[in-house]
């Protein structure tokens, strides 16, 4: 039985799958969009949209635990200095998904993630 079990393994353990979500997270900000997975991206929003509501206000702590999550800086001082701004007076909701066609190779359903304008 999967009582009180929320989140999806995607087939990975828990180190794995962590580090998954850091690299996708650092992607998407980096490039702010990306496809991917729709399980991923779906999953990857509940990574990232809280992230930018840390972003929104900017202090030493704040960037600290944005990069235990990032572990790139480049992405840190992207998502404060170019997405938090942008999305400041936006209670929520960051990012879009966008199902796209399935993958050819085993017709996995596939999606797009990016940021709101």
């Amino acid at each position: 039985m999967r009582h009180r079990s929320k989140h999806r393994t995607l087939g990975r353990n828990m180190a794995h799958r962590k580090s998954m979500f850091c690299n996708l997270a650092t992607s998407l900000i980096v490039h702010e969009k990306i496809k991917t997975t729709l399980a991923r991206a779906k999953d990857l929003r509940g990574v990232v949209e809280p992230l930018v509501t840390i972003a929104k206000k900017d202090n030493l702590t704040n960037r600290k635990t944005a990069y235990a999550v990032l572990k790139n800086r480049t992405a840190v001082s992207k998502l404060f200095k170019e997405i938090s701004p942008r999305h400041a007076s936006r209670p929520g909701g960051y990012t879009r998904i966008t199902r796209i066609a399935p993958r050819l190779g085993d017709n996995a359903q596939m999606a797009v993630i990016e940021f709101l304008k």
